[in-house]
């Protein structure tokens, strides 16, 4: 089985990176924002929605950076193989949701969501000085991290 991932990176004037940092089913795990592809939706829709349900934010999607190249097993499901692909996102509106300063900082409301799905997410944007692999968790978003930092 395949899983289909779409996600964004957004640099805002500033030259920071928007990650998203999440506490999902007892992990804390700080990715790049995005999400699964839902059947008879295209890629580029799928970033749109993602964006406008997890940020209440419009963007337009870019150039496309990267797709999987390597085999990566579900870190949730050993029967699903992950193939993720990652576009430039350009934010068409101000941000509006609250966006953090330290990684997983999330405010009571947030902490409320977590007991009730067993997942919940903040935002914040790390200077590009002090962005790098190590700042994601995730095996491919390293991949695309140390591509970002190469360019």
């Amino acid at each position: 089985m395949f899983n289909v991932r779409v996600y964004g990176i957004l640099i805002n004037e500033h030259n920071q990176v928007l990650v998203s940092d999440e506490y999902i089913r007892g992990d804390y795990i700080t990715k790049f924002p995005g999400g699964g592809l839902e059947f008879g939706e295209g890629t580029r829709d799928c970033l749109k929605r993602e964006f406008q349900e997890e940020m209440s934010l419009d963007v337009r999607v870019g150039d496309h950076l990267y797709t999987t190249d390597f085999f990566q097993m579900s870190a949730f499901n050993p029967a699903h193989q992950i193939i993720s692909i990652y576009y430039y996102a350009h934010a068409l509106e101000a941000i509006k949701v609250p966006l953090r300063t330290k990684p997983f900082d999330f405010d009571e409301q947030q902490l409320a969501v977590y007991a009730e799905k067993k997942e919940t997410e903040t935002f914040r944007f790390i200077n590009w000085d002090e962005f790098s692999e190590a700042s994601v968790h995730l095996p491919i978003d390293k991949v695309v991290a140390k591509i970002l930092k190469s360019m």
